[in-house]
């Protein structure tokens, strides 16, 4: 037998879902609702079926009801944000998709599946008031004094780590297209420094002084962005109140737009539009506001390929990419480990209260074969999580977290251990130590105190055993 022939089956699979459903009649009374739906209320189902819909819901009317304008029209409705009142009085904001139920050519009812957004424009509009309260204060600071105000942007080019060649060329680039007005795409794997990158070109600009705004485009909702990035105006939707969106929160300053691939296409259009025309206009508004905004944009893809796979307008594309920047993969810059690895040691053991001076060699060995997925976020990561559990003043390859443990030689083993014809264990052991010492001191670029912090051995020792094993310092 076929489940879904059954109204009571459909209605016990529609009441697992989440989304809120609601479907009228033809004059606009509820003949079905969820479990869900009537949750948005503060009612019971049993409570809402067979009253009108503007008697649940008494602070919409007619014209603002999405139901009753599809009963209406005939024409669907779809990802339409809707602010009501519920029986408690509580605002409660959904996103509804709305479509007629047509029998033999006649309009017959309405069904409704409605998304509960509340918390999130809660907090969408709580963080741009902060914004704004935020960027007030900062700007009135700055008249009464000749501090440098740099928004919510701390880091600068002094906190990009390393020294390898293509980390260079990036930070060289960079320079040049802070001292720009022009728009900025950065890109690159998860947890390369992305918005280090971004903040550090705001606070080289001649912007630092006025507002860094963030906004990530995929942790919104697409139907919410929209007033979040322009403001609205009271009445623009029902429940809407005058309030400004990030752009004129921006103005003279940066609007950092993070994965701004998952930005709908329809929203790129509209963003696309206020970059040629350095004027937005607040959701429901009829006149246009002037912005001086420099836009910076970020993605983990590369940009062509969002272009190619239809995740970036063609357009937009072309409009943002002024100046390009790829941040490099942490196993292409093979030559900047060791001084990350020192500097996050160095960071934890002030935040932490800590005194670890360096690493065991199996330990590092350990981290240096790891492929890092995850790039200097997970270097970060790892560091913190080990300092925060060991102890001792070197990092041992028992403090690593188990899933690098998997690198690890077996016991018994003496696994990368070459042996020569005749050598004796004393010969066999310093040639290792030779080898071991020497690699970690070219790879630190002959820094004595760096190479000794690693290797977990006092200067004066390390010096020691570099002249006893006859190699040269300068």
């Amino acid at each position: 037998m076929d489940p879904f022939k059954n109204r009571q089956n459909m209605e016990n699979l529609l009441e697992l879902l989440n989304e809120g459903i609601q479907m009228v009649d033809a004059q606009g009374v509820i003949v079905y609702c969820n479990e869900a739906a009537a949750t948005l209320d503060s009612l019971h189902k049993e409570q809402v079926v067979g009253h009108h819909i503007l008697e649940i819901y008494p602070s919409l009317t007619a014209e603002s009801s999405t139901l009753l304008q599809v009963l209406k029209v005939g024409e669907p409705i779809c990802d339409y944000q809707q602010t009501f009142l519920n029986y408690q009085g509580s605002k409660i904001t959904t996103i509804n998709t709305t479509i007629p139920i047509v029998e033999q050519g006649a309009i017959v009812g309405a069904l409704e599946i409605s998304r509960d957004i509340t918390r999130v424009r809660e907090l969408s509009e709580q963080l741009v008031d902060l914004q704004k309260k935020m960027y007030g204060t900062q700007r009135q600071s700055a008249r009464q004094s000749t501090r440098q105000s740099t928004g919510t942007a701390k880091y600068t080019f002094d906190h990009v780590v390393g020294q390898s060649t293509v980390l260079a060329r990036l930070k060289q680039k960079a320079m040049k297209a802070a001292m720009t007005q022009s728009s900025v795409i950065v890109y690159g794997s998860t947890g390369t420094g992305k918005e280090l990158i971004v903040q550090a070109i705001h606070n080289a600009s001649q912007r630092r002084e006025n507002p860094f705004v963030a906004q990530n485009c995929a942790a919104i909702p697409a139907t919410l962005l929209e007033s979040i990035l322009f403001g609205t105006v009271k009445g623009s939707f029902t429940g809407a109140d005058h309030r400004p969106g990030l752009f004129e929160l921006a103005n003279k300053g940066t609007l950092f737009l993070d994965e701004i691939n998952s930005m709908p296409m329809e929203l790129q259009a509209k963003l696309l539009r206020v970059l040629e025309e350095k004027s937005i206009r607040r959701v429901g508004d009829i006149r246009t506001r002037d912005v001086d905004v420099r836009i910076i944009a970020a993605m983990n893809v590369d940009p062509f390929e969002a272009v190619q796979s239809k995740m970036l307008r063609e357009d937009l594309f072309y409009r943002l990419n002024v100046v390009s920047l790829r941040l490099p993969d942490l196993k292409e810059r093979q030559e900047d480990f060791p001084r990350l690895l020192e500097h996050f040691i160095e960071k934890f053991n002030e935040r932490l209260g800590k005194h670890v001076r360096g690493i065991t060699p199996e330990a590092y060995r350990m981290l240096e074969q790891h492929d890092w997925p995850g790039n200097v976020r997970e270097l970060e990561n790892i560091i913190e999580g080990t300092l925060n559990v060991m102890e001792g003043d070197a990092i041992e390859a028992d403090d690593l977290p188990p899933y690098l443990q998997r690198r690890r030689p077996q016991a018994g083993k003496a696994a990368g251990v070459v042996m020569v014809e005749g050598e004796t264990l004393k010969g066999a052991m310093n040639r290792l130590e030779k080898q071991f010492i020497l690699a970690t001191y070219h790879q630190t670029g002959e820094n004595i105190t760096r190479t000794a912090r690693l290797l977990g051995l006092p200067r004066q020792t390390l010096q020691y055993r570099l002249g006893k094993l006859g190699i040269k310092t300068p």
